[in-house]
């Protein structure tokens, strides 16, 4: 994700025909009722599609808010990753994307996989997805407890101390361990444990 970006800017299709709905002294707010956005590589290539009923465009700052956020994310143009939030933010020319409350994300290849949080940062220029605030990771067999999270392109996702890690059985828990770090890889669902006194702690549930 290194390679320079070239964004498609749709602003003017959006804008045309509507006017400013907000003037604060400089600041000139515009509504998009409808927003349907998608942003390439220079090689053409798809990175994003976002989509709102409720956003709005600041001329001045040059950031777009956006209610009720969905984001595809692509790789080799076909969608990795969807993204559902109650709120989100562009800005950097589209290159720094934010989401804000009951941030849900979920593996297309991997249908049960599901990371909870309630913050979701990505620089676009960067190749991992940075997520904050009531981290929880769960699938049909274990579920991922922290308050940060790191996803890499790798398809792997770190959770930082403290982290707990639950097995379950039939919706209930068996299992439970306490660590500084996890490592979860979506690919190969595996789960490995990293603390810097070498010491894990564990419970079994009867």
């Amino acid at each position: 994700m290194n390679n320079i970006y070239k964004l498609i800017i749709i602003f003017p299709f959006l804008l045309l025909g509507c006017k400013p709905s907000d003037i604060d002294g400089n600041r000139i707010m515009q509504k998009i009722d409808s927003l349907d956005m998608n942003i390439y590589s220079n090689q053409g290539d798809k990175i994003y599609r976002i989509t709102s009923p409720n956003s709005s465009y600041d001329i001045v700052k040059q950031t777009i808010s956006i209610k009720k956020t969905t984001i595809n994310l692509f790789k080799d143009n076909e969608i990795e990753y969807i993204i559902n939030s109650d709120e989100s933010k562009l800005s950097n020319n589209n290159k720094l994307i934010e989401l804000n409350g009951n941030v849900k994300l979920k593996n297309v290849l991997q249908d049960n996989d599901i990371l909870y949080s309630d913050y979701f940062i990505w620089n676009i220029d960067d190749s991992k997805y940075l997520l904050k605030g009531n981290i929880k990771f769960e699938n049909e067999n274990i579920i991922l407890n922290s308050n940060k999270a790191i996803l890499s392109s790798d398809n792997i996702i770190e959770f930082f101390n403290p982290v707990k890690y639950i097995i379950k059985k039939d919706n209930k828990s068996i299992y439970e361990i306490n660590s500084e770090n996890a490592f979860y890889n979506i690919k190969t669902k595996s789960v490995s444990f990293k603390s810097k006194n070498k010491r894990v702690r564990s419970k079994i549930y009867f």
